[in-house]
């Protein structure tokens, strides 16, 4: 049984070292020594919690194991991705999605983007802001599954890495 809930403080050094582990092994990504300073926000990764409205949620095993974790942002001018997101109205977004390789296949970043949804749902947003890479291709294909589109206006380069925007319409019922 898999459970998502926020972050517990003390569970941040080691969602850090998941997220630090997962991006770095991605192939096609940049590595630790071309984006020294992402990885650097990615291994203290719990300080984005300060920003207003931004919450590391974790998805956790029954034994209490950190499987994976992502960094929900009620409020886009706090998202901190290049390009035009920090500008979007009536939209929440996630950055940061990382599921432990051991634990892939069993539907954890589903769960953790469903939960992101349910925020935006639940705040009034009508939309849903990401971001993604084509090293990133599984998870592109599930945003894609679960309805989000691309969305050109929100793509940027990260120093060398061209990042794509993705965008999901929310109904509030």
């Amino acid at each position: 049984m898999v459970s998502i809930r926020k972050a517990k403080p003390s569970e941040f050094p080691e969602i850090g070292a998941l997220m630090v582990s997962v991006y770095s092994q991605l192939e096609g990504f940049p590595k630790i020594s071309e984006q020294p300073e992402y990885y650097r926000m990615l291994r203290n990764i719990g300080e984005l919690t300060e920003k207003p409205e931004a919450e590391l949620l974790v998805a956790v095993s029954s034994e209490g194991k950190v499987l994976g974790a992502v960094v929900y942002f009620g409020d886009m001018s706090f998202y901190g991705s290049g390009g035009s997101a920090n500008g979007e109205t009536d939209a929440s977004g996630f950055r940061l999605l990382a599921v432990d390789p051991a634990a892939r296949g069993q539907g954890i970043g589903k769960l953790l983007t469903l939960e992101c949804i349910a925020k935006a749902k639940h705040r009034g947003h009508s939309q849903v802001v990401i971001h993604t890479t084509k090293a990133m291709q599984t998870a592109w294909s599930m945003y894609e599954r679960l309805g989000f589109r691309r969305s050109e206006d929100l793509d940027f380069m990260q120093e060398e890495l061209p990042v794509f925007g993705f965008r999901l319409i929310v109904g509030n019922d």
